[in-house]
């Protein structure tokens, strides 16, 4: 009894490394590409763990998978790799569908393959779980339902638009040869080992560097934020008892603008690490250009995980974002690991342009938007 895990050194992915061999003896065998976001410090207290089998590899290796596939034979098949950041979707797309569209097609086809050729009782247990997410169904009115799983899909970014693509491909793999699928739609994730690229990590590196807080537009996006460790329990419990061929939305029931979350980390912040001058980290607030085609409102609808398979967030907002920044402060090593060199880089592109445009520093009343 085995899983292969794809992407499990990334955010996610290593999360659910870590959920998964708290709660089982069950081992995994992890494989990811480490590009930048992946990061093999996040699994070091797995060293030495014979239950964790790393591979670097990528998810597009034809014959690497047939022989992972083959050696250790898993009952299922959990894919987290995937291009993430929207930003990075538009500065260069070719990378998202590359990896998001034909790597999650010859991951598909590798599974089929080693399915078809299953005995009976393998056969029937063996599971592909597909982890999306809520982005692939567009943007929301203000005072719109939330996304159920019958909402219609209507991606508005390359980074969307890749992983709506991947969707499409799984369920057609279900319906055309019959692989036994599962897919997730989550919310907004956050929590330990998040690369700092995204609102919330970014946020807080920033305050306590002392460098602007960068928030797009007028900040009134609203996203719904799912704890990490919810998400992960989430997974456990869909490939535990999901109906084959069924969606599942994950969400944590949190609907929040983003310059309400960038002002409670500040409040955290002010609380668990103040600035020597005494000052508000909601100080250093500031707005930047929106990015293009920007979505205004997500909010995820997960009543159907709990109605049919008992599964709803234990945490709230208020306890899962102080618990992300009390692991942020305990876990500044991990931090200056990750924010060296390319991602630098990286930031100094996006923000370059923006923060020429800058206006002024916010207030609590003002609005935000979310570099994530």
């Amino acid at each position: 009894m085995t899983l292969l895990v794809t992407g499990g050194a990334g955010f996610i992915g290593s999360n659910f490394v870590l959920d998964w061999l708290a709660h089982s003896a069950e081992p995994i065998v992890n494989l990811d590409k480490l590009t930048y976001a992946g990061n093999l410090q996040n699994l070091a207290s797995l060293q030495g763990d014979a239950r964790h089998t790393f591979v670097h590899g990528d998810i597009g290796d034809r014959e690497l998978l047939g022989r992972l596939l083959a050696q250790h034979r898993p009952r299922a098949v959990l894919h987290f790799a995937a291009e993430s950041h929207v930003d990075r979707s538009i500065h260069g797309p070719e990378d998202f569908i590359d990896t998001n569209v034909l790597g999650t097609f010859r991951l598909l086809e590798a599974a089929r393959q080693y399915w078809q050729a299953l005995e009976a009782p393998e056969k029937e247990a063996f599971r592909f779980l597909h982890v999306s997410t809520d982005e692939v169904y567009g943007s929301l009115d203000a005072d719109a339902p939330a996304f159920t799983e019958q909402h219609r899909y209507e991606p508005n970014s390359p980074y969307s638009a890749s992983k709506a693509a991947s969707d499409h491909l799984v369920r057609a793999w279900h319906h055309t040869y019959g692989l036994p699928v599962l897919t997730t739609n989550c919310s907004n994730n956050y929590g330990p080992y998040h690369f700092p690229e995204k609102l919330i990590p970014l946020c807080i590196h920033n305050a306590l560097a002392g460098k602007p807080l960068p928030i797009y537009g007028d900040g009134r996006q609203i996203r719904d934020w799912l704890y990490v460790q919810d998400h992960c329990s989430a997974i456990r419990r869909v490939l535990a008892a999901g109906r084959v061929g069924e969606t599942y939305n994950v969400g944590g029931w949190n609907e929040k603008t983003n310059l309400e979350v960038v002002q409670t980390l500040c409040a955290i912040l002010d609380e668990l690490a103040p600035r020597a001058d005494g000052q508000s980290y909601a100080q250093q607030i500031t707005f930047v250009q929106d990015r293009p085609g920007h979505d205004r409102r997500y909010a995820i609808d997960a009543s159907k995980l709990e109605r049919e398979l008992g599964w709803k967030p234990a945490e709230t907002f208020e306890s899962g974002i102080r618990k992300t920044v009390q692991w942020y402060l305990a876990h500044q090593d991990w931090v200056r690991g990750v924010t060296s060199g390319a991602y630098r880089q990286w930031i100094d592109l996006q923000y370059a342009d923006a923060n020429a445009d800058t206006h002024t520093e916010a207030s609590t009343s003002s609005t935000t938007k979310e570099p994530a």
